[in-house]
């Protein structure tokens, strides 16, 4: 069974950083893309950042220059470094892995975290 376990969230001030981390386990033969979405109270669920097994990045662009994500493919993780965090980063991130094979599946499947909290004050 594939996991997908999160880490890294809590409350930093304006201004702050913090780095997610999201490791994924369970058999996995291959992941094609990995990565971060985020929901805020109230909004819906939006991209935040993704990144290829290739190394081709995606961007939403409100965090454009600030997030940067990155992937280590052989320990099937996926990171993600925030800087110059603001109040409306505040939401629950969750990891994403698209187009993941397990060595006995024949369809890649899509799997999700179970999210993290990252809470920025003012």
């Amino acid at each position: 069974q594939v996991q997908l376990v999160e880490s890294g969230g809590g409350l930093v001030q304006a201004g702050g950083s913090l780095r997610l981390s999201c490791a994924a386990s369970g058999s996995i033969f291959s992941i094609n893309a990995m990565g971060w979405y985020r929901q805020a109270p109230g909004k819906q669920r939006e991209l935040v950042a993704a990144i290829t097994s290739g190394g081709s990045t995606n961007y939403a662009d409100s965090v454009k220059g600030r997030f940067t994500i990155s992937r280590d493919n052989a320990k099937n993780t996926v990171y993600l470094q925030m800087n110059s965090l603001k109040p409306e980063d505040t939401a629950v991130y969750y990891c994403n892995a698209n187009g993941l094979l397990r060595y006995r599946d024949y369809e890649p499947q899509e799997y999700w975290g179970q999210g993290t909290q990252v809470t920025v004050s003012s």
